[in-house]
């Protein structure tokens, strides 16, 4: 079961969750509407290069990327969008494209959209295309320690 290392994770650190099962779906947008969850607490896990270094940037599933601009909000030289192929081993207990937003378990630095970050709730893929974990986002941002950007 892919959500079991972050199930783990979650239960070694005393955080209360919830796990929200839904029929398969691959987009993060679809995914939200398929739990019936606000694409504005739906976290989408996008990896890219920031100046040679594979990151992990969380943003809000009907968020769209623009690598110029992400960048510029991060204060680096380029940007990359990377595809599933080139970090498919760095997370081998994960379905590809159900990557939950814990870089900090795959030794990842892990940066979190401003608007994401301001919800009460983050709802993210837990490593697979059919459950979710839903947890306060404090919690979250407690746990990982991501950087806030905004773009």
């Amino acid at each position: 079961m892919p959500a079991q290392r972050l199930k783990q994770y979650l239960d070694q650190q005393g955080v209360k969750y919830r796990v929200i099962t839904h029929s398969p779906a691959f987009t993060a947008q679809d995914v939200a509407e398929s739990a019936h969850i606000p694409g504005s607490v739906m976290a989408k896990v996008v990896i890219v290069t920031l100046d040679d270094q594979m990151t992990m940037i969380v943003v809000p599933a009907p968020k769209r990327i623009h690598t110029d601009s992400l960048a510029q909000a991060l204060s680096a030289k380029a940007a990359t969008l990377l595809h599933e192929n080139d970090f498919r081993e760095q997370f081998p207990d994960c379905e590809v494209g159900a990557l939950p937003p814990f870089g900090n378990l795959y030794h990842m630095p892990v940066y979190i959209d401003a608007e994401l970050a301001h919800q009460q709730e983050i709802v993210f893929s837990a490593g697979s295309y059919r459950e979710l974990f839903s947890l306060p986002t404090k919690d979250y941002l407690r746990l990982v320690q991501p950087k806030t950007f905004a773009d």
